[in-house]
């Protein structure tokens, strides 16, 4: 009994040693043509609705398109892109939503600068 203990232990730690980070070769950029642009989720304003600081300094209300709503969970803080209304610029929705290891790249590569993080 104590041997298959200890193997199960053996097992385990070997799964969650040394795994890097997964290296980011492409990320998704805003395409400034089609009115997109970066933004943080600052509120989540109940059900698909949040609140957020974009690039430019506007702090817009948002909409989580039904597409994203299933599957992805928009949490405060996070880096997204935003589209903005043609007809409302000061309303927009959720493109995308970036991971931990995509923001850390725009980071290093100066996407976030305008943001105070």
């Amino acid at each position: 009994m104590a041997n298959f203990n200890s193997q199960k232990r053996k097992n385990s730690m070997r799964r969650s040693s040394g795994a890097p980070a997964p290296e980011v070769t492409r990320v998704k950029l805003p395409n400034r043509n089609e009115g997109e642009q970066l933004g943080i989720v600052m509120q989540l304003m109940g059900t698909d609705q949040v609140k957020s600081l974009c690039e430019d300094g506007e702090e817009r209300q948002l909409r989580i398109p039904g597409k994203l709503r299933k599957r992805v969970w928009i949490r405060e803080n996070d880096v997204i892109i935003v589209k903005l209304w043609d007809f409302q610029p000061s309303k927009g929705d959720i493109v995308w939503r970036y991971l931990g290891h995509q923001v850390e790249w725009l980071k290093r590569n100066g996407y976030m600068k305008k943001f105070p993080i």
